[in-house]
């Protein structure tokens, strides 16, 4: 025997039952920790986080190589500014002493040699990429010593 209750309810009735249970299953089961997710917006949700991830690690990446590469270039060319400027001082002293020597109009002698050798190894010293310089590439070709 069926009891009067279930008899009673309409097809509309049972469709309420049924829509009940049905939120009462999905609440139970929510609570417990089942999720559906028919269209996989969370693994799409979760893809895309870790692509932005991607993208903003790859870009911190490149801006600090930008930065070393950078600060590189200043102190590349600090160090090249410092040089010209100790070339410039030595050649103008030098300019200045050779203008002012008692022997600057006589022929070459070997204090005014001695105080061009003295210039050209301050300029060495200085700048050792020079040519001429000992550390300096060879370009006469020849195989000739420079001058």
């Amino acid at each position: 025997m069926t009891p009067p209750v279930l008899k009673a309810l309409t097809p509309l009735g049972w469709l309420a039952v049924g829509l009940a249970a049905l939120a009462a299953a999905a609440v139970v089961l929510g609570g417990l920790g089942f999720r559906w997710d028919p269209l996989d917006l969370a693994r799409r949700r979760a893809d895309h986080a870790e692509q932005a991830a991607a993208t903003a690690t790859a870009e911190a990446a490149a801006r600090s190589a930008e930065a070393a590469g950078q600060a590189g270039q200043v102190a590349r060319l600090d160090a090249a500014v410092r040089s010209t400027v100790a070339l410039e001082r030595a050649t103008a002293r030098s300019i200045h002493i050779a203008r002012i020597a008692d022997d600057a109009s006589l022929p070459l002698s070997l204090d005014r040699m001695d105080r061009l050798r003295a210039h050209d190894g301050e300029l060495c010293r200085t700048s050792p990429g020079l040519v001429g310089c000992s550390a300096a590439p060879d370009t006469s070709g020849g195989g000739d010593a420079p001058l």
